[in-house]
């Protein structure tokens, strides 16, 4: 039986390692290339019958058309955004499938790390005594015991972090478009507006996709209502947040702290090594550039068992297209 073939985009050891491993039980010839999926990439997938893509690959028009004409049947995105794929653009000339979840004890975990990081200066007193300074001067946080936080999207990830604050003995509020009042109950918040969440909130996560009502809705305005001091973890998507209103927020001392996995123009930058370059967006240089702003290179997600996961979802929703099975992960398109 020929093996049906499949090119992977901006592949990193840890991809390749996990796809070598689990990919020996499925009938695949594989090919992994460091490059990024784009139009200048794109005449690579000619001879191929699938595209395993990710997050910072630029799949607009002009890439759909070249992989369309090189006879792709299938785009398989090994995350679960697709947002920097052009939709409207394939005419279901072929099919997308992606990794709705693959982790959220991960991602929910690493946000509460994140949280711990910020406000009690975990990173910063690491680096001092890495140097032999061993001064505390500077490094003062707060409790949260008692404290109030507001979690944006109670879906899985949302809330698992209720669960994780709640053992912090945490007071939460929440908001959602589609609020689930018996999760509530069980877990022990409270649903309430925005405005209500910004007034009432010490620290603040982003936890929901990002879609037309929820794009830059971390904003000027939305800052002016919460409290001064607060703390904003986001470990969503990094355009929730208008990243130069947070500029101005913080020079003005509104928000206390930040932590950020995620960043809007995170595709130039996060999960290469840049160390030796110039960083030339000003708005990550400056924000790198506050004592009181935390920067991860989006790796809330980044355990053993979400690359596992990752890996077997998409080499499954590759064999399911091939079977003929119907695509349970499949990105409509219309």
């Amino acid at each position: 039986m020929e093996k049906t073939k499949i090119i992977f985009f901006d592949i990193k050891e840890y991809d390749k390692e996990f796809f070598k491993k689990y990919g020996v039980n499925f009938n695949f010839e594989m090919t992994f290339l460091k490059v990024k999926l784009s139009e200048e990439t794109a005449n690579l997938t000619k001879g191929y019958d699938v595209v395993c893509g990710f997050t910072s690959d630029d799949i607009n028009k002009e890439t759909i058309d070249i992989m369309a004409n090189n006879g792709i049947k299938l785009l398989a995105m090994r995350c679960a955004g697709f947002n920097n794929v052009s939709l409207k653009d394939i005419h279901n000339r072929f099919k997308v499938v992606r990794v709705p979840a693959y982790s959220p004890h991960a991602i929910a975990e690493y946000t509460v790390g994140l949280l711990m990081s910020v406000n009690r200066k975990i990173h910063k007193a690491y680096a001092r005594t890495r140097e032999g300074n061993f001064s505390i001067n500077g490094l003062v946080g707060f409790d949260l015991y008692k404290k109030t936080a507001g979690i944006i999207g109670t879906g899985k990830i949302g809330q698992i972090l209720i669960k994780i604050l709640k053992g912090f003995d945490m007071n939460v509020v929440a908001y959602d478009l589609f609020p689930n009042q018996k999760v509530a109950d069980e877990l022990g918040f409270e649903y309430v507006s925005l405005d209500e969440l910004y007034a009432k909130s010490d620290v603040i996560s982003l936890n929901c996709p990002l879609t037309n009502e929820t794009k830059y809705m971390i904003n000027r305005n939305s800052m002016k209502k919460m409290k001064d001091g607060v703390i904003i973890v986001n470990t969503g998507r990094g355009a929730l947040i208008d990243s130069v209103d947070l500029v101005e927020a913080l020079k003005d001392k509104k928000v206390g702290a930040v932590a950020l996995d995620v960043y809007e123009e995170e595709e130039d930058y996060f999960f290469e090594d840049k160390s030796t370059q110039v960083i030339e967006d000003d708005i990550l240089g400056r924000l790198l550039s506050f004592y009181n702003v935390l920067i991860t290179s989006h790796q809330a997600y980044f355990t053993h068992e979400a690359l596992e996961a990752i890996t077997l979802t998409t080499l499954n929703n590759i064999q399911d297209f091939i079977d003929g099975k119907e695509l349970i992960n499949e990105v409509h398109q219309n």
